[in-house]
């Protein structure tokens, strides 16, 4: 699995160490992932994903991961997160019905 938010397309990043004498070594950023379960309220399940810390921040802000996924177009969403709206869509349109 690689280190890799789908929400905010955050990566790895490098750069250099520096010590006092300037002397440089590179080194890796590693985005701050985390394994966390949103809850769909769609869908009446949990959606295992790993996602950056400000990814969870901006699901939060949209008002969930139905929100998020809702309100975002779809050639902006990662192919997992194409699939959970496509199955969103369907559930809402089967409550509306």
């Amino acid at each position: 699995m690689s280190r890799y938010c789908i929400v905010t397309h955050k990566g790895v990043m490098a750069g250099n160490n520096v010590s006092h004498a300037k002397n440089r070594t590179r080194r890796r950023f590693l985005p701050n992932l985390q394994h966390v379960s949103l809850y769909s309220e769609a869908l009446k399940a949990s959606i295992p994903m790993r996602i950056s810390m400000h990814g969870m921040r901006t699901i939060e802000h949209a008002g969930g991961i139905d929100g998020f996924v809702m309100q975002t177009s779809s050639n902006r969403l990662e192919a997992p997160l194409q699939q959970i709206k496509k199955k969103i869509q369907k559930a809402l349109e089967g409550l509306s019905a």
